[in-house]
C-alpha cells in the first residue's frame, strides 16, 4: 500500500482538468471517514515513513530547507499523538513544537501574524505547529473573537504570508483532521473521564460538539480561501488514528521531497544590467522636489520648538488611546536622517519610543525571511518606533548591489506592500520619509566631515563608491516611491538641501499622520 501521492490535497484555485470539483459546503462530507488501516499494515507503513522522514530531514539540513507543518483539525483527533510520533524518530536538534494558545497581553498589542514571525524555523529547520495563525479564522470565529467583516482581510494576510514563505524557499504543509459528529463526542468523553488527559479537554473543545454544523462551515469556508498553489491543505479522513497518521506522514514525505527537487532544478535567475535611466511611463519624483526650500535660524527655532511641543502632547494621545506608530527613514547618505531623528525624539518620553538603526542583515538574520528582523521589532500599541534605514533595503541597496536577485527585489515591491497593509489595517500610523539632497550638497557634506575629527567615523570608502553609483540609485528610489507609496502609507519626500528646513518638515509631517488619525478614531467613536 502506497500513500507517497498527494492523497486528499485540495488546491481549488487550480483543479485538475480531469478532477470532480464538488460545491464549498461539500469538501468535509466527501470524505470517507470509514477509511482505515490494519494494525500489521499501519505499522509497517509507519516505520519506513518514518525512516523516510529522518533521512529527509538530513536533506533539509543540508540544503537549509526551512519546512513549515501546520496541523489543524478537530479537538482530539489525535494531532498530540501524531507530533510525539513524528518527532520520536527526528534529531530534536532540527525541529520545534509550537502550541497555539491564546494571544498573551503582550501578544495581543501586535497584529496577529506578529506572534508567528517570531516562531518560524530558520532555513534547515522544521517547524511544527499544533494549531496556528488559523485559529484566528475558526476558533476565534466560532466564540465570535473575530468579527466577520474582518475575516475576509485576515483570509488575505495568511495567502500573502504563506506565499512570501513559499516564494523564499520553505516546504508548506498544512494539514487539517476530520471527524465525525459521534467520534469527536466518543473522544471528548474518553479524554474527559481519564484523569490524566482531562485537564487537556476545555470548555472551547465541547463548544466544537454542541456547534458542530457552524464549525463545519467556518471550516470549509477557510479551507476554499486559503487552500492555493503553494500551500494547499491535505484534508484527512480522522475516525481511524492509524488511517490518519500513515495519510497525514506520507503526504509529510511528499511535500519535502517536491520542495527538494524543486531546489535541485531551481535556475539562477539570467543576469541584467543594472537599469540607469527611468522607462518614460515612470514619474522622476525627485526631479520634482524643490530643493530650495530654506528656513533661517530664528524661523527654524521657533517652528522646531512650537512642533516639538505639540509631538509631546501627541505622545500622551498615542499612548493613553494604544496606537502604535511606525516612523520610518530612508536617503541619501549624509541626507540628515540622524540628525532629523535626534530632533523628533529630543522631547518625547524616551519610555514610548525606539529607534531601530538597521545595517547588513547578520548571520542569524539571513537565515529567515528578510522581513522576520523587522515584523520582531515592530512597535506594540501605545509606542513610536523609528527605523533608521528599513525594508526597503530589499529595493535599494540590495537591488543596487545585487545582494537580491531579479526575481527577488522585484517581487519585494508586492511583499512590502502587504506587510505595511497588514501595519495599517492592525491600527498602525505608518510615516515613511525619503529625504532628498542633490549631489552637489551631498558632496558638501562628505568633505565637511572630512574635515571635521568628530565626524570623519561617519565617512566611509563605502559613502565614496556609493555616490559613484547614484544614478543607478536615482532610478531604484523613483521606482520604490512609486510602487511603494499607497494611501495608508505614502511616501513624504523631504527636501534636505537645508538641514533646518528638513528637520521641521518631518517633524510636521509626523504631526499632520497622528492628528489625521486621531481624528478618524473620533469619528469611529461617535
Amino acid at each position: 500500500m502506497s500513500f507517497l501521492l498527494n492523497l486528499g490535497a485540495i488546491t481549488p484555485s487550480r483543479p485538475h482538468p480531469r478532477e470532480k470539483t464538488f460545491p464549498p459546503t461539500q469538501m468535509l462530507e466527501i470524505l470517507d471517514l470509514d477509511r482505515s488501516l490494519e494494525k500489521d499494515t499501519y505499522k509497517q507503513e509507519l516505520e519506513a515513513l518514518m525512516q523516510q522522514l529522518r533521512s529527509l530531514q538530513q536533506a533539509c539540513w543540508e540544503t537549509k530547507l526551512p519546512v513549515i507543518i501546520v496541523l489543524e483539525g478537530w479537538a482530539a483527533a489525535g494531532k498530540g499523538a501524531l507530533v510525539k510520533k513524528m518527532v520520536n524518530y527526528m534529531d530534536p536538534r532540527g525541529f520545534s513544537v509550537y502550541t497555539t494558545l491564546p494571544p498573551t497581553e503582550t501578544e495581543a498589542q501586535y497584529p496577529f501574524l506578529w506572534r508567528f514571525w517570531q516562531q518560524l524555523p530558520p532555513k534547515g529547520a522544521i517547524g511544527i505547529f499544533y494549531h496556528s495563525w488559523y485559529t484566528h479564522v475558526l476558533e476565534d470565529r466560532l466564540l465570535a473573537q473575530v468579527s466577520p467583516e474582518r475575516v475576509p482581510q485576515i483570509m488575505a494576510q495568511i495567502n500573502a504570508f504563506e506565499r512570501q514563505l513559499y516564494e523564499d524557499g520553505a516546504a508548506i504543509a498544512k494539514f487539517h483532521i476530520h471527524l465525525s459528529r459521534k467520534e469527536l463526542k466518543k473522544r471528548l468523553k474518553k479524554a474527559a473521564k481519564d484523569e490524566l488527559t482531562a485537564w487537556r479537554v476545555r470548555p472551547e473543545d465541547w463548544q466544537q460538539h454542541k456547534r458542530y454544523d457552524e464549525y463545519v462551515q467556518l471550516t470549509e469556508e477557510m479551507l476554499v480561501q486559503t487552500s492555493t498553489g503553494v500551500a494547499p491543505w491535505t484534508l484527512v479522513e480522522g475516525n481511524c488514528e492509524h488511517w490518519a497518521r500513515v495519510k497525514v506522514l506520507s503526504q509529510l514525505v511528499a511535500v519535502i521531497t517536491e520542495a527538494l527537487d524543486r531546489r535541485a532544478t531551481i535556475q539562477p535567475p539570467p543576469t541584467s544590467s543594472a537599469q540607469t535611466e527611468l522607462l518614460p511611463t515612470e514619474p522622476n519624483t525627485l526631479a520634482a522636489v524643490d530643493l530650495s526650500l530654506k528656513l533661517t535660524k530664528d524661523d527654524y527655532k521657533e517652528r522646531l520648538r512650537a512642533a516639538q511641543l505639540e509631538l509631546r502632547r501627541l505622545q500622551l494621545h498615542i499612548h493613553q488611546q494604544q496606537i502604535p506608530v511606525v516612523l520610518l527613514f530612508e536617503g541619501w547618505d549624509a541626507a540628515g536622517k540622524g540628525g532629523a531623528i535626534k530632533r523628533l525624539t529630543d522631547i518625547l518620553d524616551p519610555r514610548s519610543y525606539k529607534v531601530n538603526p538597521y545595517a547588513a542583515p547578520t548571520e542569524e538574520e539571513n537565515r529567515y525571511h528578510y522581513l522576520w528582523r523587522f515584523w520582531r521589532t515592530l512597535p506594540p500599541a501605545g509606542k513610536i518606533g523609528i527605523c533608521d534605514r528599513s525594508w526597503y533595503g530589499r529595493v535599494l541597496v540590495e537591488r543596487v548591489e545585487g545582494f537580491a536577485n531579479d526575481i527577488e527585489w522585484r517581487r519585494a515591491y508586492r511583499e512590502i506592500n502587504e506587510f505595511e497593509a497588514q501595519l495599517t489595517t492592525s491600527g498602525y500610523v505608518v510615516v515613511k520619509f525619503w529625504l532628498h539632497i542633490d549631489p552637489d550638497e551631498q558632496l558638501r557634506r562628505f568633505e565637511q566631515r572630512d574635515d571635521d575629527p568628530f565626524k570623519q567615523y561617519k565617512l566611509t570608502a563605502e559613502d565614496w563608491r556609493n555616490r559613484d553609483r547614484w544614478p543607478l540609485y536615482d532610478v531604484a528610489v523613483n521606482q520604490m516611491i512609486t510602487r511603494t507609496s499607497t494611501p495608508t502609507a505614502p511616501w513624504v519626500v523631504v527636501p534636505g538641501n537645508d538641514k533646518y528646513y528638513a528637520r521641521v518638515f518631518v517633524i510636521e509631517s509626523v504631526i499632520q499622520a497622528l492628528c489625521g488619525e486621531l481624528k478618524r478614531r473620533e469619528k469611529l467613536r461617535d
